[in-house]
């Protein structure tokens, strides 16, 4: 199994609030990068394209309040994966962890390790600006 995090990132709300707003799909549209494009969601699932590649769906499978969610691939997908959102209370603030699991043959992880790590810090990185 190969895993690929973000960088720890802190977002200037509380753990309660981070996880509402993860919570529900409809505003993960907010944090993606403009290759993403035909997204569809419902509060816990979502279908998107990500331009010259394949579409991608994604279901939450279990919300941990203040503290963890859980995804996963759905749908036609060119291989399974899940993305954990980590959220960790830090006084009046909170760190947010994300961390992608897949079975990736050696070629695949060669050429999928940097662009979806640089992925995941633009997603954490884009929450933290859209919550200050």
């Amino acid at each position: 199994m190969t895993r690929i995090e973000s960088n720890i990132t802190p977002v200037n709300k509380s753990a309660g609030e981070v996880f509402a707003f993860l919570s529900d799909f409809n505003n993960f549209k907010s944090l993606m990068p403009e290759q993403v494009v035909d997204w569809e969601s419902t509060a816990d699932e979502c279908s998107f394209k990500i331009k010259g590649m394949a579409t991608l769906g994604m279901k939450m499978i279990e919300k941990n309040p203040d503290s963890l969610i859980k995804i996963t691939s759905n749908g036609k997908v060119p291989f399974d994966f899940f993305l954990s959102c980590h959220i960790e209370e830090d006084g009046s603030h909170s760190k947010v962890l994300l961390a992608f699991d897949a079975e990736l043959n050696a070629m695949l992880k060669m050429m999928a390790v940097k662009p979806l790590t640089n992925f995941l810090n633009l997603l954490v990185g884009k929450l933290s600006e859209l919550m200050a």
